[in-house]
């Protein structure tokens, strides 16, 4: 049995911090992303890839390898934190645009 002392709302996840480093355009990928959750992890190495069959951008987080360093274990965090970090890194591309 684990031991959950605590056990974190799955609506109470805050999303912070969120910063986007444009980089020259390699594979698909046009920029890194990092995020600070419920003020309280860092999570960073965040890609944004132009889609290839589609108009937009899609996020992938950091592997090493096969293995994930860390994903979103539920879609209802997954789409928050991809929601952050498109919405920042389409305001950013607006200005750099102008």
């Amino acid at each position: 049995m684990k031991n959950n002392p605590q056990s974190l709302n799955q609506n109470s996840i805050s999303i912070s911090e969120v910063n986007i480093e444009l980089i020259k355009p390699n594979e698909g990928i046009v920029a890194f992303a990092s995020i600070v959750i419920n003020d309280s992890i860092y999570l960073g190495g965040i890609a944004i890839h132009k889609k290839l069959h589609t108009s937009g951008y899609r996020i992938t987080y950091p592997s090493k390898g096969k293995f994930n360093v860390f994903y979103p274990i539920n879609k209802s965090t997954g789409l928050a934190i991809e929601e952050a970090i498109l919405t920042k890194f389409n305001q950013l591309i607006i200005l750099v645009e102008f």
